[in-house]
């Protein structure tokens, strides 16, 4: 049950203060020295010596990120064509920043109450990534809620089984619910069709696959790559600083789980990505010290190809509902974070706009603000749009060509790891993926398909 925010919840030990200065932080910065968390938060602040953003100050910060961009990985800007096929929104962690969950107990045979989510079995995952992948897709991206039946693999349900407290380790068996995911290793194989490239299995997800029994992160992310498991999405992350996350969601994995299973991850052989979630209780100080955790973790994995700022959504979330936040981040705080982002990640190459977070039109300035790739097609796409979000659900080539094109930068297809990679000419249509097992450049929907654009 979700327990009240209060004043003294949100009275943090970790501020926005600093014995830095805005133009030293910003003098590191364009010479290319590594920043310190205080750095970080002179930059994120414009300066703590002045109360709000100062605009000035904000294009030299966004200045110098395009330029160490530039510098970095030059004018190309990257896409991959993929999917988002989530399992199941059933949940009960209650974090306070979601919207996408629904109470795992409306999805049981004796409920009585109607369930407005889903829950999908291995066979029709497969269905929905294999139609996709014939379309031309070559990623499919999968990220679920936590729900109670899910087990790693059958082993691991017969340990729950057996468990003499389910409710501790959040256990039902399938029988109790209208429709079973079956297990994490049954949709992983599932989604592993004709090629593709899974990238599934946040560290939260890998908690919740390992509960009730002593095995290790590394244990549970090996048996997940046998079954077909690529790449791990570095979400479930928000923000990497406890008392932030005894806030926005006291039930989820703390910050030394999180940076242990992503270590685990790279250990087995996994790439990945890291993500921050920022705008809603932390403060720049909050944001700093998850940067500095995540290019520490970089720093001894080498394994995250990409960071991705996400802009907290607040409609409809239980922190708007309450009245603990009344809006998410403004456009500055969105520019200033993409841009730090790229000066302090000084070993992540790919700094990620989201069109999702951010619409067409923002989205393509925040790759002037230091980001170089511009997410995917995401044929599927519920998390945003079920938290309030209305910028859409696909993109297609001809979008991403079209809106590159625009800004003077160079549309380039690449697969989730980067390592493979495909310039696209803006003057030789139709624009189709070509990297994909079965892409062959054709469009991925056709015109009667097609949903409207972002911004519209």
């Amino acid at each position: 049950m979700e327990q009240p925010v209060t004043e003294a919840d949100l009275a943090f030990d970790h501020v926005p203060e600093t014995d830095q200065s805005f133009e030293n932080a910003l003098a590191k910065a364009r010479d290319g020295d590594r920043l310190a968390v205080d750095d970080a938060i002179e930059l994120l602040t414009t300066g703590t010596d002045t109360d709000g953003i100062d605009r000035r100050r904000k294009e030299r910060v966004l200045e110098a990120a395009d330029r160490r961009r530039a510098e970095v990985v030059g004018e190309e800007v990257t896409f991959t064509a993929n999917l988002n096929n989530n399992v199941t929104t059933a949940c009960n962690v209650g974090c306070l920043f979601c919207n996408f969950k629904d109470a795992a107990h409306t999805f049981e045979r004796e409920t009585e109450m109607e369930t407005a989510g889903f829950t999908k079995t291995p066979d029709e995952s497969r269905e929905i990534v294999k139609d996709a992948v014939e379309r031309g897709i070559y990623e499919v991206c999968s990220v679920s809620g936590l729900h109670p039946a899910f087990a790693l693999d059958e082993e691991h349900r017969e340990l729950l089984d057996a468990h003499p407290n389910p409710k501790e380790v959040n256990y039902k068996p399938p029988a109790v619910y209208e429709t079973s995911p079956g297990t994490y290793v049954d949709q992983i194989s599932a989604m592993n069709v004709d090629g593709v490239h899974v990238h599934s299995m946040t560290p939260e997800e890998a908690y919740h696959a390992r509960r009730g029994t002593d095995w290790s992160y590394e244990e549970v992310f090996r048996r997940l790559k046998d079954a077909g498991l690529d790449t791990v999405p570095g979400t479930a992350a928000e923000i990497l600083v406890e008392e932030v996350r005894d806030v926005i969601c006291p039930g989820k994995i703390g910050t030394d789980d999180w940076l242990e299973a992503m270590e685990a991850a790279a250990n087995v052989g996994l790439g990945m990505t890291a993500t921050i979630m920022y705008g809603h209780v932390e403060n720049e100080a909050h944001r700093a010290l998850h940067l500095k955790r995540v290019r520490d973790l970089q720093d001894r994995t080498g394994n995250i190809t990409e960071f991705v700022p996400l802009s907290f959504v607040h409609q409809n979330t239980p922190l708007f509902e309450h009245d603990v936040v009344s809006s998410g981040p403004s456009t500055d705080e969105d520019e200033l974070m993409i841009a730090v982002s790229r000066l302090f990640l000084d070993n992540v190459d790919h700094v990620q706009s989201s069109w999702v977070k951010y619409g067409d039109e923002q989205g393509l300035k925040m790759l002037n603000c230091g980001a170089d790739d511009f997410m995917g097609t995401i044929l599927s796409e519920e998390i945003t749009k079920r938290a309030g979000g209305g910028y859409g659900e696909f993109r297609s080539f001809e979008d991403y060509v079209e809106m590159i094109s625009s800004i003077g930068r160079i549309p380039v297809e690449r697969s989730t790891d980067y390592e493979k990679r495909r310039v696209i000419d803006p003057d030789d249509p139709p624009f189709g993926p070509q990297l994909g097992p079965k892409a062959d450049g054709t469009p991925l929907l056709s015109g009667d398909e097609r949903p409207v654009p972002a911004d519209d």
